[in-house]
């Protein structure tokens, strides 16, 4: 009889470890829902954070992993970017970033992405097919269609709070229609607005025209440009810097990663630099 009372005794400590832990990891397995289908179920993540977003199995772990480089947290961060404001994101590309800011947005603001006509542009044609394959994600994302230089309509006049773009002047440089994108910005902008802009930064002194071939563009001349537009110049981080670029490739720019455009060639060099050496501005629409 005494044996019978002291074996449950002995055992008691083990098995409320073993219960505890189990808590812990049903805690945890909770905490950590895939927020595709959380959004849809659990009211709690409505309204959710950067950091929830950026942690959130929607992005692919390759997507994921170049949070090290661009530093979204930090970026959107400093331009002021808030789960309320009606945002513009110009040239969204393959919808990097477009992956964190719908579900920023997705409840109390408004995200708006411009895109090419999808009949005519194959990048256009997978963004949208990106847009529909997840209405969780991106259902309440609007697509303004744009045919640049003739069509840069963003939103109405006065309508929004933020404008951003990632490194897509060189483009425009290129396609000599950089003034009126960032005309267009100025109309959609309300007043006391933000233009954000990341753009792959050249050696100082540059000239627009030539170093925009190569991906780089020159600092103070993307200021002057800008200002030109109507916009005041409100200060630049060195969140994207990156001073192990050198910024003289055979390839521009997209000789390193993650285009690594000549492939096997020198590869590990390239790796080793990482990502571009980027600047990081903050413009206002004056009320």
């Amino acid at each position: 009889m005494k044996v019978k009372q002291f074996l449950p005794s002995l055992f008691r400590p083990t098995l409320l470890k073993v219960l505890t832990i189990v808590f812990l990891i049903s805690v945890s397995l909770t905490t950590s829902w895939d927020f595709a289908n959380a959004i849809q179920n659990d009211s709690s993540l409505h309204n959710p954070t950067l950091q929830k977003v950026l942690a959130s199995s929607h992005r692919s772990a390759k997507n994921r992993a170049r949070d090290r480089d661009r530093h979204p947290l930090e970026t959107l961060e400093f331009f002021g970017v808030s789960p309320t404001q009606t945002v513009v994101e110009l040239w969204p590309g393959n919808g990097w970033y477009t992956e964190i800011l719908a579900p920023f947005l997705r409840d109390r603001g408004q995200l708006i992405v411009t895109n090419l006509d999808p009949t005519k542009s194959k990048p256009a044609k997978a963004l949208q097919a990106k847009l529909a394959a997840n209405s969780a994600i991106f259902g309440k994302v609007k697509v303004a269609t744009i045919d640049p230089p003739q069509q840069l309509i963003l939103a109405p006049d006065n309508s929004v709070d933020v404008v951003l773009t990632f490194r897509n002047i060189h483009n425009w440089i290129i396609g000599g229609y950089a003034d009126r994108v960032y005309t267009a910005a100025f109309q959609a902008l309300k007043p006391n607005g933000i233009l954000g802009v990341e753009e792959h930064r050249a050696k100082a002194g540059t000239k627009l025209q030539e170093s925009a071939k190569t991906g780089y563009i020159d600092e103070d001349g993307i200021i002057a440009e800008v200002e030109k537009a109507g916009f005041k110049f409100l200060g630049k981080s060195e969140i994207n810097a990156n001073p192990k670029d050198t910024k003289d490739y055979p390839d521009g720019v997209w000789t390193l990663p993650p285009t690594l455009r000549l492939g096997e060639k020198n590869k590990d060099r390239y790796l080793a630099i990482g990502e571009s050496d980027r600047m990081t501005l903050k413009f206002i629409k004056p009320s």
